[in-house]
């Protein structure tokens, strides 16, 4: 029940400026945000790829209200590209944005997000890597599917996210996997009318569970976005049914949920994919990390009172 509420309190100004003041903040948000630059983050990559993982980096921020900002979006994400490079790691290591941080809400913010993520999905490319399109509220999809298959063209390696929980998702699904395109599931971690979107739990579930079949019996990649032990087991279940190989689907999870986990699947051969996020901007990503699961909850909480 207190999701929707941390959801709204992810787009307040006044709720940003008092979690960012708490001096626990940084401690807590450092669990789900390892660094805040990529000199930061290159030992974790490091870290996460000699265990046996790989990664797809996320540099955080979405709230752009100036072209200006949307082009050090795209500048940030070129540097990733070099270091990814440097390390040797093009094939481990991949990208995921957010149209949004590259000008999509902005005049003209369909043009300008394409023109802005084309060179790091052509830079991501040269390297031996590529770039998945993250999902965000339902009014930007659209623009997202249009982007994604236009960079496709070029760029058939590029990746996009769909949400379980809206209703319009099912029918993407048919359609992404007919293409064969490489397809994260998630469960959706928008605040999202009833309109649009189920709002029961068990009606997510259920969601997810058809779509991910879709997903398996289909010409693309799937990439299971859940921490959930229950649909990782049906996952595995599916692909089975679905005659898949180890290295035709993989599961993904955020870093600093479940990494034990996170071993045992890379352990028995599955390709797992730690999605790891790091930049100064982190409020978005933190409270929504916050909504998705009660337990990440507590542990801010808990950490608030021990710390305060």
């Amino acid at each position: 029940m207190l999701g929707p509420v941390i959801l709204a309190a992810s787009r307040s100004d006044r709720m940003r400026r008092l979690i960012s003041a708490a001096p626990v903040t940084k401690q807590v948000v450092d669990r789900f945000i390892p660094g805040e630059t990529v000199d930061e983050i290159v030992p974790i990559i490091e870290d996460l790829t000699g265990k046996g993982l790989e990664l797809t980096m996320d540099v955080v921020g979405e709230d752009i209200t100036r072209p200006e900002q949307a082009t050090l979006a795209r500048d940030a994400y070129l540097r990733l590209v070099d270091r990814i490079k440097d390390l040797g790691l093009g094939e481990r290591v991949e990208m995921s944005v957010k149209l949004s941080m590259f000008g999509q809400a902005l005049e003209g913010g369909h043009e300008l997000a394409l023109a802005n993520v084309r060179p790091v999905v052509e830079a991501a490319a040269a390297i031996g890597t590529t770039v998945t399109l993250d999902a965000e509220d339902h009014t930007t999809l659209d623009s997202m599917f249009a982007i994604h298959e236009e960079l496709r063209r070029d760029f058939p390696q590029t990746g996009c996210v769909i949400q379980a929980y809206l209703f319009r998702t099912e029918a993407d699904a048919r359609r992404l996997a007919e293409n064969g395109s490489r397809v994260r599931l998630v469960k959706g971690a928008y605040k999202e009318p009833a309109e649009v979107a189920y709002q029961q739990k068990h009606e997510i579930d259920k969601a997810y569970v058809r779509i991910l079949k879709v997903l398996m019996e289909g010409a693309g990649y799937p990439m299971i976005g859940s921490h959930d032990p229950r649909l990782i087991s049906v996952a595995q279940e599916l692909a089975r049914r679905a005659g898949r190989k180890l290295d035709e689907y993989e599961f993904q999870m955020l870093y600093g949920i479940r990494s034990d986990e996170h071993l045992r699947l890379a352990a028995e051969g599955h390709r797992m994919r730690v999605y790891t996020a790091y930049g100064t901007d982190w409020y978005g990503y933190f409270m929504r990390r916050l909504a998705e699961k009660p337990a990440n909850l507590r542990f801010f909480v808990r950490s608030m009172i021990t710390k305060g």
